[in-house]
């Protein structure tokens, strides 16, 4: 769990719910994905969702962030909805227009496994651009946001570099400053350190544990266990498309309450003794 004392830690239970998934259902034609998976946290906890590939861990979070459409159930950011607005007389949803869609994910940062930097554009260039061009921040004030996240990522001495000349593992970086920059009320991390060389995973892991240490409301899709059972004040296991468990790391890792959960946590019992 974080590194911040139980005294600390209890009242973040107790605090405001920033994200409530609601009852979501995604079908890909006949294939359902996601069975009413519901799911809230609260402002300023890291949850982490582990399991097994194909149990709807990536398209919960593109459904949280309305990059998928799905057939039931509300999301909402901080109170407000994401994708669909409940109508109270007649029960169903009504789509939101676009601009509300885009106005809503502005509050959503998303990294993927991809870096998906712009190649053509210095580090510095690819972190204050969509600031100034969506939010309409200064230019001066964008950079300075920008080479304090820099910083924070460890890498300001590469702000003049090209994507081209960086490691994956400084690309994937720069991808969480960029994401960071917009201010959103919440971070969603899909695999990140997936596509990377072992040796470069820990420095990625290491930027994403300082942004859980400064309080940032964070969900986190990864394999990586031991980042799971040090960074997660809740650890989710979804399975089919469910939520089967969740749990402190500490109950997860060393007494989990579903056959299923103990299958899956089988090969790290050994090297994650809690």
């Amino acid at each position: 769990m974080n590194d911040a004392p139980s005294s600390v830690i209890e009242p973040r239970a107790a605090a405001r719910v920033m994200l409530d998934v609601s009852g979501v259902e995604k079908s890909f034609g006949t294939h359902t994905v996601l069975r009413g998976v519901s799911l809230s946290v609260a402002v300023g906890e890291t949850v982490v969702v582990i399991g097994p590939s194909g149990s709807g861990k990536t398209t919960l979070l593109r459904c949280i962030n309305s990059l998928e459409e799905y057939e039931k159930g509300a999301v909402t950011v901080d109170g407000e909805p994401v994708g669909y607005r409940m109508d109270p007389r007649s029960g169903g949803r009504q789509r939101l227009p676009e601009r509300d869609i885009a106005a809503a994910r502005e509050k959503i940062g998303i990294v993927f496994q991809s870096y998906n930097l712009f190649p053509h554009m210095t580090v510095l260039e690819n972190i204050v651009v969509a600031p100034i061009r969506v939010k309409g921040v200064p230019r001066g004030q964008a950079i300075a946001r920008a080479r304090d996240l820099l910083a924070m990522v460890g890498l300001s001495e590469k702000e003049h570099a090209y994507p081209v000349r960086l490691s994956g593992g400084q690309q994937q970086r720069v991808a969480i400053a960029r994401a960071m920059a917009m201010d959103p009320k919440i971070m969603l991390f899909d695999e990140v350190t997936s596509a990377l060389d072992p040796e470069l995973v820990g420095e990625v892991l290491a930027a994403m544990q300082e942004l859980a240490r400064n309080g940032m409301t964070m969900i986190v899709v990864t394999h990586e266990m031991s980042f799971a059972r040090d960074v997660a004040d809740r650890i989710v296991f979804m399975d089919d498309g469910t939520i089967v468990e969740e749990g402190v790391p500490s109950q997860i890792f060393a007494a989990p309450r579903t056959e299923r959960v103990r299958q899956f946590l089988k090969r790290y019992h050994d090297r994650y003794r809690i």
